[in-house]
């Protein structure tokens, strides 16, 4: 073909593909879905709602319904839980009614593992497979490998005579021959792993500890346990009386905690840790728990800590740790506590907390009848700032615990105090050991 025929041709054709793309671009066009509309699932003990029941098989049902923009209801009442309620996808909320809406954690049972748990397994031969059921929630460990991260949460997928067929595998070899290896049914009550923007409003979590002997510590538990999440809020909940840590959040970032409470744990009762930075927890409550209120575990960072009431702890008010570096605490209410209100935990510098900033707080009447301080620093940190705080002890006669306002132990490093109110101490306000 000549030069100006392939012209020519190419030119016929121009008009054709023009309309095809055009034509291409409609037939996209039309069959890109529409947006869904948010959904409201219900559950609830009466009929009416989308699921009916009270215990955590219906709750799961309805929660596992859930597409992002989704909501949530549970309605009134007490749900019994033999395993978690776990969130199993982002963008969405779950919303009780407040102080009505009750997830409540059965009983709690344990076997004696008698073969099995090594490392990668997931079968457990058990002296008493009878306490356990098909889609309960368990926890298997040893005497070596009982906290932290060592211990597996699981659910038990079927039962094969005395052997546990679960769900997920030891990440130990577990010493079932000597070393007191066990299955118990323990679990965080409600829980979300690696979801992102949830949000959890008006619920009660609620421990049982009276029939739960047997603690999960908040790296693998509590009432209410975000793990590997982002930018999600737990709002106007309570958790209370669980056997651990009331809200614990592991490997987060952007988390806020506002107007909740979480009170008569044996643990913590709010638990940030393991690199949670840039978290908010605001306008709650943490009471009456066995060991701290407000406990910073590991690399806890960039925090705003505002507005907080945190008493009647038994040993600490507020914990600062392994790496609990610049977070800023103010106009919190340290009062009440069994050791102290404020304390900065034993580490060298190369892992202190360092640079955090407490301003404009209430740091009161903390202590016992043999020791009682205010702030108690054993950290060799750097630039930690106490300023325009009140420290004190404002009861009197024999009622009076809070020895010392501010203590720094032999060795500690700089803490800088500013434009302090420090009254009624026994001993002094402010004393640096030698």
């Amino acid at each position: 073909m000549r030069a100006g025929s392939a012209r020519t041709a190419g030119a016929a054709l121009l008009p054709l593909l023009v309309l095809a793309s055009i034509s291409c671009r409609s037939r996209t066009a039309d069959t890109v879905p529409s947006p869904v509309p948010p959904r409201i699932i219900t559950v609830a003990q009466q009929q009416g709602a989308l699921v009916v029941g009270a215990d955590n098989t219906a709750l799961q049902k309805a929660v596992d319904m859930l597409r992002p923009g989704d909501t949530l209801e549970i309605g009134s009442g007490v749900y019994r839980l033999d395993n978690s309620l776990v969130i199993p996808v982002s963008g969405v909320v779950v919303r009780g009614v407040p102080g009505e809406t009750v997830l409540r954690k059965g009983p709690g049972v344990s076997s004696l593992v008698l073969d099995g748990g090594d490392w990668g397994e997931s079968d457990l031969v058990v002296a008493e497979p009878e306490k356990f059921h098909p889609g309960m929630g368990v926890a298997m460990l040893d005497d070596r490998n009982q906290w932290g991260y060592n211990v597996v949460v699981a659910t038990v997928e079927r039962i094969d005579a005395d052997t546990l067929r679960l769900s997920d595998r030891s990440v130990n070899d577990l010493d079932y021959i000597d070393g007191n290896t066990r299955v118990e049914n323990k679990f965080p009550l409600l829980c979300a792993y690696g979801q992102r923007e949830i949000t959890i409003e008006g619920i009660t979590a609620d421990g049982n500890k009276e029939e739960n002997p047997l603690a999960l510590d908040g790296c693998r538990g509590g009432a209410i346990y975000l793990f590997d999440c982002r930018s999600c809020t737990v709002r106007n909940c309570v958790a209370r009386n669980y056997n651990g840590d009331g809200i614990s959040f592991q490997i987060t970032d952007s988390i806020s905690v506002i107007d909740c409470e979480a009170c008569d744990n044996t643990g913590y009762g709010v638990h940030p840790g393991t690199g949670s930075s840039h978290s908010v927890i605001r306008n709650s409550r943490f009471h009456h728990n066995g060991q701290v209120g407000f406990f910073l575990c590991y690399r806890v960072r960039y925090g705003f800590f505002t507005d907080n009431l945190i008493e009647h702890n038994g040993r600490y008010g507020i914990s600062v740790g392994h790496k609990d570096s610049d977070n800023l605490f103010v106009n919190n209410t340290v009062r009440n506590n069994g050791f102290c209100g404020v304390y900065f935990r034993k580490n060298p510098e190369r892992v202190g907390g360092h640079r955090n900033v407490f301003r404009n707080n209430k740091i009161l009447d903390n202590g016992g009848l043999e020791e009682g301080y205010g702030v108690f620093v054993e950290a060799t940190n750097k630039d930690e700032v106490f300023e325009d705080n009140l420290i004190g002890e404002t009861r009197s006669g024999g009622e009076r615990t809070q020895q010392y306002g501010v203590y720094l132990a032999a060795g500690t490093s700089s803490v800088k105090l500013g434009n302090n109110t420090m009254q009624g101490h026994l001993k002094v306000d402010h004393y640096r050991a030698e």
